[in-house]
């Protein structure tokens, strides 16, 4: 006499998910993606599983340490996770963007520029901290072309450099006050001067 069984296989094993630490770095576009793979410190299941993270990319917001969650899964739908920290970093500098400058001296003579003046739209993924300017004064020894630096800062600490022409030009005539003098001709009925002696100021 013979009968048929059903076996049911169960698998009731939890698989084990085992984390790491995990440094990723922005691309140009301000993002920085993970794998589960990049959190996996050795996780493990007596069958074959799948792995998955419940947040995988990161944007300029979360620069610094972030806390996610590696879910290990099998084919019984056994689940197990632990928490790994992903540490964002954003390395990228700025794009410095510069543009020529003319400035003109005032009647003290003297000239004067600004960053936002030299700068042509600088840019950056995760925002522009600052702009400095290594040179703002002029003077009339400087007159003609300058050649200034523009330094970009970026919120997370990095920095890029421009170069810009800074054209200074004195563009007032000179003041001149004049005065009137008298002369006498000589005995041929002629008489010279210089400029000096009708020259009161300049």
């Amino acid at each position: 006499f013979t009968c048929n069984v059903t076996l049911t296989v169960v698998d009731d094993v939890l698989p084990s998910a085992n984390c790491q630490a995990h440094t990723v770095y922005f691309n140009a576009d301000g993002q920085a993606v993970i794998t589960p793979s990049d959190a996996d410190g050795g996780s493990s299941d007596n069958c074959a599983f799948t792995l998955s993270l419940d947040n995988s990319s990161f944007t300029c917001a979360e620069v610094g340490p972030n806390t996610v969650t590696l879910t290990a899964t099998d084919a019984s739908n056994n689940s197990h996770s632990c928490q790994a920290t992903v540490n964002v970093v954003d390395n990228l500098p700025p794009t410095a963007l510069c543009k020529p400058v003319t400035v003109y001296l005032d009647a003290n003579g003297q000239a004067s520029t600004t960053e936002a003046a030299v700068d042509n739209n600088s840019s950056d993924a995760c925002g522009i901290a600052g702009l400095k300017l290594n040179k703002t004064s002029f003077i009339c020894g400087e007159i003609g072309p300058n050649t200034v630096t523009l330094t970009v800062n970026d919120v997370n600490g990095n920095s890029s450099t421009c170069t810009a022409t800074v054209t200074v030009v004195d563009g007032l005539p000179p003041n001149l006050v004049c005065q009137n003098i008298s002369i006498q001709l000589d005995g041929s009925g002629n008489a010279n001067i210089v400029p000096a002696q009708v020259l009161n100021a300049a």
